[in-house]
């Protein structure tokens, strides 16, 4: 038995069939969605099960569906009897975290990501624009590109990928001069908006009041942040670092290092896909690192957790 860290992962780690098996599987994963469909005025069950994609990836319809998975994956750990020794969530995953470490109720996670994924799908609208994946870049090198550019670090994942965020036409400045700086590659992501970035201010400014009107509670667990890579101290910091999300970089690469620097040494990707297990292997090979979305996944995580 080890102490496993639980990792959450965000949007873009979303399949139409996300959950399904668990949900035929267990009544308590079949009782979670249920309640997630009262509680979104949703229907949970078909989005996730039957999409189709092009409804699922909808920003509004994708952060409170992704986070039911990961709520009903971490709800099978449980019934397993396999507990966090700390969390940590990408992004919309932080939510998840936050709940896997008993800083907020359901209800309060699922009410907030249903709202944030509106204000930030309405954010977008009013300023559209881009993200691309810069694959390694020296960062220093990448900054001053960002800098000349008029755009924003969104996500720095693993040492060969920072995700840059902004405006469209200054994404693509910001993409060809990273290419002739010799970067590996250059990929323009497949996303609605130009999240964690300046453009998302009305969205933070929105989402605030309800952020604030919510119960925070004492973290149970170790749970670290995006925007700082810090361990969340106290209840009453935890709003303030969830409005900031909105606007500011992951700091994923940063928060993985803290982890293990602090002794952890086994990580579960808790949610749909492997992009965070991916992640984990770019920043430290020498991690143990596992996920678990289904049956498979899940019985290969309990031969390993012998």
């Amino acid at each position: 038995m080890h102490d496993w860290v639980f990792l959450f992962p965000g949007q873009g780690s979303q399949y139409v069939g996300m959950g399904q098996e668990f949900y035929e599987s267990y009544s308590e994963v079949r009782e979670l969605f249920s309640q997630a469909s009262e509680i979104l005025q949703m229907d949970i069950m078909k989005l996730c099960f039957e999409g189709p994609e092009e409804v699922l990836v909808l920003t509004e319809n994708v952060q409170p569906a992704i986070t039911v998975v990961n709520l009903a994956c971490y709800a099978v750990m449980q019934l397993h009897e396999i507990y966090p020794a700390a969390a940590a969530g990408h992004s919309l995953g932080e939510y998840s975290a936050l709940y896997a470490a008993g800083v907020l109720e359901l209800k309060d996670v699922l009410e907030l990501v249903r709202l944030r994924g509106a204000y930030m799908h309405e954010a977008s609208q009013e300023e559209p624009g881009a993200m691309a994946a810069i694959m390694e870049l020296d960062p220093d090198r990448l900054d001053d590109i960002c800098q000349l550019c008029g755009v924003e670090v969104a996500n720095i994942n693993c040492p060969e990928q920072i995700i840059i965020t902004g405006p469209v036409d200054p994404i693509e400045r910001a993409v060809a001069m990273s290419e002739n700086a010799g970067a590996k590659k250059c990929m323009k992501l497949n996303v609605s908006g130009p999240w964690h970035s300046r453009c998302m201010q009305t969205a933070r400014e929105k989402f605030e009041p309800f952020v604030r009107a919510c119960t925070f509670r004492k973290p149970q667990i170790r749970v670290i942040n995006n925007v700082d890579a810090l361990p969340l101290e106290s209840a009453a910091r935890a709003a303030d670092k969830l409005v900031d999300q909105v606007c500011s970089p992951v700091l994923w690469q940063q928060s993985m290092e803290r982890l293990i620097g602090d002794g952890h040494h086994h990580f579960v990707e808790v949610g749909p896909k492997k992009v965070l297990r991916g992640l984990m292997r770019r920043i430290d090979r020498s991690a143990k690192v596992l996920n678990v979305e289904d049956a498979a996944s899940l019985t290969s995580f309990l031969q390993a957790n012998q």
